[in-house]
Parts: structure tokens; C-alpha cells; sequence
């Protein structure tokens, strides 16, 4: 064998040597300090909507609203009587007043426990599909069908579908072919709504936090604009806005999202869309807007799958990574 020198071309990397990839090539982690953008604004929402008022809180604010109001209905009492022993027709027309606003007031209280009534009854149907689907129980998954025909006899916007659910039920076999149909025909066309909504907040929270520097400002536009999407985002899917409904649809879903700590991320949606090292040149004020328009869209995903009458069988979950991206994106170009 032979042992005579050998020669080594510094100039031509090797095959290895130019597939590897160089860490001096790679592009600078972002550095964004302790001025991070954080979201503290839509955190702060979550945290107020989702904190439990404990036993004491409970019977305080009960017991001041029932002294409050027996409080004004003896001053109402006292007043009427009075105007009747001094003008008896005067003191009639201040009556059936009185008696229209406690009509109205009624109508209201009625209202609102309607509006509950009727999120209890997408959840029941939520939960009954859950278990057809578990279980694989045909019977049972037709009953959801069926509730959910009802529960949608009366929009217009899904006659055509309603149609096409009637025509091809019966020719399913199995509870996830007949769930999976009212999903098509009927739930994606509403997904598509409620997206739009979920942007349209996501939009709005950004941009009044970015634009606006007073201190409390961007928390109420946040729950504002984060009330008001889970409201619509409800109505879309059949769902009532009420002021007790709303609230109580608010409570279960930023429980979820501090529970599962969904809410204290933001800034991993955005590298996607403007790129690590840019959102670390940001300022301070503009990061934290786009940050709480990234929560708003996870808050409103949330929302979608609270009030969704079936959860998604066969069509895609609308990812909150891609509702910011097309949300923010339409606040870059305005």
C-alpha cells in the first residue's frame, strides 16, 4: 500500500460540509426584552371575566339589590297613593305607567332567561352529540339531528340546506355519517359567518389599542369588543344575546382559555405574519395591540366551539393562527 502524501483542497467544501448549515447564516433570534408586547389588556379581561365572585360577594350584592328595590317599590307605592288621594285621574295615569314599565321590565327578565334557555340547549345537543359520537350510537345521533333541525326551523338563510338535510338523513348508516352531514349542510355556512366575526373583533381590539394611549382605554374596547364578538358569534350558531346569557357565555369561555393558559400567548401567532425580528422592533404600544388582537382571535375560537351546536366531525377548526393572520393583515394594509 502505498503511503505518499496527500493532498486536502481547502478552497472546495465537500459534500457534507456544503449540505450542513451554517449557524452563522442562520437569521438573529429575536431579543424583545423585558418591554415585550404582553396582551396585558385582553389578560386583564380574561382574568375579570373568568374570576368567580366568592359566597360573601354573592349575598352582598343580593342582598343590596333587594333593598334597593324594596326601597323604590314603597317610594312607588307611597307616591301613587298619594297623587290618587289628591287627584284620582292624575293619580290613574301614573299608574298604568307605572304598571307599563313593570310590563316591560317583566318582558325583559323574560327575555334574558329565554337567552339562557336557549345556550343550555345548544350545550345539552353539544354534549348529546359528543356521546352518539362516542358511542357510535346511530338512534342517538339521529335525536341530535333532529333537535337541530328544530333548532333551525326558522332561519331563512338555511332553507337550502335544511332541504338537502331532509333528502339524505335517512341514507346514513353510522352516528358520524349522520352528524357529519348536518355539518356540512348545515354548521359550515355558519362557521364561515362566525369567523368573520371573530376577524372583525380581532381587527377592532387591535387597533384601538394601538391608537389609543390612555391607560384603562384599551381594556374596555378589549371586553367591549370581546363581549360583543361572543354575542354575535352566539346568535350566528342560534344562540339569543342577552345581557345574562352573554355574561354567563363570557364566564365559561375565558375560564377555559386561563385553565388551559391559552391567554398568556400571542406573539407566536404573529412571527408567521410580520417576522420575529420586526416584532421585536416594534413599538411597544403597536405590539401590544397586535398581541391582544391575537388573544382576541383565540377568545373567539373558543367562542365558536361553545356555541357550535356539534363539535367538528369532518370539517376543519377554524385555526387561530389563520384568523389573525387574515385579520391583522387587513390592519397592515389600513
Amino acid at each position: 500500500m502505498s503511503k505518499g502524501p496527500v493532498l486536502f483542497d481547502l478552497d472546495t467544501p465537500t459534500t457534507v460540509e456544503a449540505d450542513t448549515p451554517n449557524p452563522a447564516q442562520a437569521e438573529p433570534v429575536p431579543d424583545l426584552g423585558p418591554d415585550a408586547p404582553e396582551g396585558r389588556a385582553m389578560q386583564t379581561v380574561a382574568v375579570l371575566a373568568a374570576r368567580k365572585p366568592s359566597v360573601l360577594a354573592r349575598w352582598f350584592w343580593g342582598l343590596l339589590v333587594s333593598v334597593i328595590g324594596a326601597m323604590i317599590s314603597i317610594a312607588a307605592w307611597n307616591f301613587v297613593t298619594d297623587l290618587i288621594a289628591q287627584n284620582v285621574i292624575l293619580g290613574a295615569i301614573v299608574t298604568g305607567l307605572i304598571a307599563a314599565f313593570v310590563l316591560v321590565c317583566l318582558l325583559i327578565v323574560m327575555r334574558e332567561l329565554g337567552a339562557i334557555a336557549r345556550l343550555s340547549r345548544i350545550d345539552k345537543i353539544q354534549h348529546q352529540a359528543n356521546t352518539a359520537i362516542e358511542g357510535q350510537d346511530l338512534a342517538a345521533a339521529r335525536a341530535v339531528v333532529r333537535d337541530v333541525e328544530r333548532l333551525y326551523a326558522g332561519r331563512d338563510d338555511l332553507r337550502w340546506g335544511r332541504d338537502r338535510l331532509k333528502e339524505r338523513k335517512d341514507d346514513a348508516i353510522e352516528a358520524t355519517d349522520a352528524l357529519a352531514l348536518v355539518e356540512r349542510e348545515l354548521l359550515a355556512h355558519l362557521d364561515a359567518q362566525a369567523v368573520k366575526e371573530v376577524e372583525v373583533a380581532a381587527r377592532q381590539v387591535a387597533t384601538v389599542t394601538a391608537m389609543v394611549p390612555l391607560a384603562l382605554a384599551d381594556v374596555v374596547a378589549a371586553m367591549t369588543a370581546n363581549l360583543r364578538m361572543m354575542r354575535r358569534v352566539a346568535e350566528v350558531y342560534g344562540g339569543r344575546g342577552g345581557l345574562l346569557g352573554s355574561w354567563r357565555l363570557a364566564r365559561a369561555v375565558m375560564t377555559h382559555l386561563v385553565a388551559t393558559g391559552a391567554v398568556a400567548v400571542g406573539d407566536d401567532m404573529l412571527e408567521p405574519l410580520i417576522g420575529g425580528s420586526l416584532l421585536g422592533k416594534l413599538s411597544r404600544r403597536f405590539g401590544e395591540g397586535l398581541v391582544n388582537g391575537a388573544l382576541t382571535a383565540r377568545v373567539g375560537i373558543a367562542a365558536i366551539e361553545v356555541c357550535r351546536p356539534l363539535p367538528f366531525i369532518v370539517e376543519k377548526k377554524p385555526s387561530a393562527r389563520v384568523v389573525v393572520q387574515r385579520a391583522l393583515t387587513g390592519f397592515f394594509k389600513k
